[in-house]
């Protein structure tokens, strides 16, 4: 039996009134980054992951020849530097305990590695391109590729696991933060806040007053690194050669 018209439009009114409400619940919030401290930052480090463990800040850098990852404590030099051959290009990284992953960009392989002593153990072959790289609470690693997608990976075999359409291109240096990932927009001065079970993009944040305090203008030298501070609620936010990192706060953004 078919049902009348007028009960049919009803009932889409009705069910697209409380298909809107959530919607308007779960808008983005609009919020921007109140600077903390300021600490001394490589020069020519080509930032492409950055992430505590602990006290020590982990450090990937990018570019053919001079890709490096270090660790050691924020703001000061290294005490552990690995340096990769030429011409692998270093991306995100992520430590998982007494080991972590770091990425490649174009190159086809993860690096695994012993975290103290940066040295390679193993290289494990995936598809497409390394961007940024952050892993959950339980290890579930979480990967970008430049495009909109999350990828979630196993964090002993690097297999796919499953993914989320984040709906936003250019998924860039990620931090895992809870159940929330958080993504540098490649050239772009935004960080997007992710809800990893959904892919929902449930905050923007605008870090524009970053590199404008620094006078960077170039398309290349922009915002990518985000390494949440333990046990507080601060981030340290660098970029590509950018000579400082910046300790912030995500703050409501004042329009």
């Amino acid at each position: 039996m078919r049902t009348p018209i007028i009960t049919t439009l009803l009932v889409a009114a009705a069910l697209g009134g409380c298909a809107g409400a959530p919607g308007q619940e779960t808008s983005p919030e609009q919020l921007t980054v109140q600077v903390v401290s300021t600490l001394p930052h490589d020069p020519a480090a080509f930032t492409e992951g950055l992430e505590f463990a602990g006290d020590t800040l982990y450090e990937s850098t990018g570019l053919a020849g001079q890709s490096m990852l270090t660790a050691g404590p924020p703001g000061g030099p290294p005490q552990t530097t690995a340096t990769l051959p030429s011409p692998l290009f270093g991306e995100g990284v992520t430590v998982l305990g007494p080991t972590l992953w770091q990425l490649t960009w174009q190159d086809g392989f993860a690096i695994e590695r012993d975290s103290k002593t940066l040295a390679e153990l193993r290289r494990v072959p995936f598809q497409g391109e390394g961007w940024g790289l952050c892993h959950q609470a339980d290890g579930r690693l979480v990967m970008s590729n430049g495009s909109s997608r999350l990828t979630f990976r196993d964090p002993k075999t690097f297999a796919v696991t499953g993914g989320v359409d984040v709906g936003r291109d250019q998924l860039n240096e990620l931090e895992c933060v809870g159940g929330d990932v958080y993504a540098n927009v490649w050239h772009t001065d935004t960080i997007l806040r992710v809800d990893a079970a959904t892919g929902h993009v449930t905050a923007m944040i605008d870090a524009g007053q970053l590199r404008a305090q620094l006078n960077r203008t170039g398309t290349e030298d922009v915002l990518n690194g985000i390494a949440a501070v333990p046990g507080t609620d601060e981030f340290l936010l660098t970029g590509k050669q950018w000579q400082v990192t910046f300790r912030v706060r995500f703050v409501p953004k004042n329009d």
